[in-house]
This record gives structure tokens, C-alpha cells and sequence, in this order.
């Protein structure tokens, strides 16, 4: 039960390290990121958060992030 409960926070740890890389990323690409759509990124599921990942990488502005947000 110990374990169990080590592991969860190591997992959490490291997702919340991955979500840091990939907003890094995303801001890098087309800039501030507003809190709408920080949510709704949040809200995806995690294939869709995969998408994003390879998208992002033709990103050049906030409206290209928007576009994909909206397909």
C-alpha cells in the first residue's frame, strides 16, 4: 500500500514535468498561452494532448494553436 501510494506521486511528479516541457514547447511556438486556452488544452484527452504534441511543431502563431484547438 506504501509502494502504491510512492508510485502515484512519482507518476504525478513526472506528468506534471511532461505538462511543464509541453506548455515550454507550445509557448516557445506561438507565445503566451491565454487561461481559456490553457483549459480547454487541459481538458483533452490524452490522445488529443499526443495530436497536439506533433502539431505543435508546425505551429508559428496563437491562431494556428486556436485552428487545431476548433477541428
Amino acid at each position: 500500500c506504501e509502494n502504491q501510494s510512492f508510485t502515484r506521486r512519482f507518476w504525478k511528479k513526472d506528468a506534471k514535468k511532461e505538462n511543464w516541457h509541453f506548455y515550454l514547447l507550445l509557448n516557445r511556438r506561438v507565445g503566451t498561452i491565454p487561461p481559456d486556452l490553457q483549459m480547454q488544452i487541459q481538458a483533452l484527452p490524452l490522445t488529443q494532448l499526443e495530436e497536439l504534441g506533433e502539431a505543435l511543431l508546425d505551429f508559428s502563431e496563437l491562431e494556428d494553436l486556436v485552428a487545431w484547438l476548433q477541428t
